[in-house]
């Protein structure tokens, strides 16, 4: 999932630097979007493994 945010990320720009700012615009919400699903994903990993007694390798 962190792939498709970088992959996002720098079609937004690429297409910024380009002057097409409706698909750079784009581009970067679904940049931000994708991150902040990946964040969510990652605290309620830890937090799983943390009361599963598990540490973080």
């Amino acid at each position: 999932m962190l792939g498709w945010t970088i992959m996002f990320l720098v079609i937004a720009v690429i297409a910024g630097l380009l002057g097409f700012s409706g698909i750079a615009g784009a581009a970067a919400g679904i940049a931000k979007i994708i991150f902040f699903i990946f964040v969510v994903l990652l605290l309620i990993s830890l937090v799983s493994n943390a009361l599963r007694g598990k540490s973080p390798r």
